[in-house]
């Protein structure tokens, strides 16, 4: 997959192109990337996702609303990869981009700079200035420049419309599950491992701290099982998300992880795990002792769940 950052010179050979923020390219994504790669092989052209980087909510209301993603960019790159898109673009969201409206995109980008001969676009997808791109208008403009629209139905699991914000939502309490199947595969946190106050390894859990990227969602504070990878290699684990109530009085929150089986030094390494199941919600316990005890049991808890 080629990986652009303009739509300067491009030459692309028939595109057949979708757009959108694509956060999570989770099984609805998956969807519209299916038609888009199958309509593209029909007209022995290329497929191309043009998506935006910042998210547009970041630009729009830099003060009055935290946007925090289910991709980190990189992690989303490497997801679309997999999908098998021949290109991606990623292009930079300014004031000045919001300010075109559907037609002038239309027009300016994905025809003149684009020459794209097909657009797909998602059940509810709406572009241009304040979002005035149904699809009915973008019928209208793209069929003046000779470019085809098709929809794409939503994809329902449960008779539920499986969406980003659906995802987030879930993720933010605690439903692991429901986030999983939405997304496709499990929910990865991954980041550099700092320093900790040592205290998980004088109870015999030693924790790698991860320093996560500061945009990208962190789920419920409580307990996970979690497979963890290092350096290519898996393993079963256990994460907590939250203030350490029981040692801690700062109430700093942060993420831990705990590797079963494994015991080498991961500071400054990157490494990433996947949210498997949420297990309980933290709690403050009466003392370290007890603590320990509970940690004995959600070790045991998770393993049952990780060896299913």
């Amino acid at each position: 997959m080629n990986v652009h950052y303009s739509t300067e010179n491009l030459k692309i050979k028939n595109p057949v192109l979708t757009v959108g923020t694509f956060d999570g390219v989770h099984v609805g994504h998956k969807k519209i990337i299916s038609t888009l790669i199958e309509d593209a092989k029909k007209i022995n052209g290329e497929s191309v996702i043009f998506s935006l980087s910042p998210h547009p909510r970041k630009v729009l209301f830099p003060e009055t609303e935290a946007v925090f993603l289910l991709n980190t960019e990189e992690e989303k790159i490497k997801r679309i990869e997999k999908s098998g898109i021949d290109r991606l673009i990623i292009y930079p969201f300014t004031k000045e981009f919001a300010a075109l409206s559907s037609c002038e995109f239309i027009e300016k980008i994905l025809f003149e700079k684009l020459k794209v001969k097909k657009l797909i676009v998602g059940h509810d997808h709406h572009f241009g200035k304040d979002r005035e791109g149904r699809e009915e208008v973008l019928k209208a403009c793209a069929d003046r420049f000779g470019i085809s629209v098709i929809k794409v139905g939503a994809h329902l699991i449960d008779g539920k419309t499986v969406s980003s914000t659906k995802i987030r939502n879930a993720l933010i309490n605690g439903d692991i599950d429901t986030a999983n199947t939405f997304l496709g595969y499990n929910y990865v946190l991954s980041g550099v491992v700092t320093e900790g106050n040592q205290i998980g390894r004088e109870m015999g859990f030693p924790t790698a701290n991860l320093l996560i990227q500061s945009d990208k969602l962190i789920p419920k504070n409580g307990v996970y099982a979690v497979s963890g990878s290092v350096k290519n290699k898996e393993y079963g684990g256990m994460l907590n998300i939250g203030i350490n109530p029981t040692v801690n009085s700062d109430k700093k929150r942060s993420i831990e992880v705990h590797l079963f089986k494994f015991s080498e030094n991961l500071y400054g390494q990157e490494i990433s795990v996947e949210l498997k199941s949420y297990i309980r919600n933290e709690k403050k316990f009466d003392s370290t002792n007890a603590l320990k005890k509970q940690l004995y049991i959600d070790k045991e808890t998770c393993l049952t769940i990780l060896n299913k």
